[in-house]
């Protein structure tokens, strides 16, 4: 399967209102901006994050199907770890393999254990052999 981590906006602005099935961020001029589209060929998890000043990124929501979970906690993003080696954050969703998902969410479901059994089912939803189970 192929995952992607798509960017939200910046932190401080953004993270208090962020809700389930949002499909805007407020940008540092104050207007209102679409989140970027999935790319047609992602059709595993799909992770967002913003941006802390610093030029720090953290995930902030995890999407899977029709679950839409707002994490409680936001996860500091690793990049070699979560994305793999070469890739950026960018304005562009970011696609991601299997197994950087996989430890991406296990991170999340470490920091945010109320909600550590919906971001499971999102887990649940592909192998890190490279089979999805859908």
């Amino acid at each position: 399967m192929r995952h992607c981590l798509m960017y939200h906006g910046g932190f401080e602005r953004n993270f208090s209102k962020l809700k389930p099935g949002a499909t805007t961020f407020e940008g540092t001029d104050g207007s209102s901006h679409a989140l970027p589209d999935v790319p047609d060929d992602v059709d595993g998890v799909r992770v967002g994050y913003m941006e802390k000043t610093g030029k720090k990124f953290c995930a902030v929501r995890v999407q899977s199907g029709k679950n839409d979970i707002v994490l409680q906690h936001e996860v500091l993003l690793d990049p070699p770890t979560h994305m793999g080696y070469g890739k950026r954050f960018g304005p562009e969703p970011t696609v991601i393999d299997d197994e950087a998902m996989a430890t991406l969410l296990a991170d999340i479901m470490a920091k945010n254990p109320d909600q550590k059994m919906q971001i499971a089912n999102a887990r649940a939803s592909f192998s890190v052999t490279g089979q999805g189970k859908r």
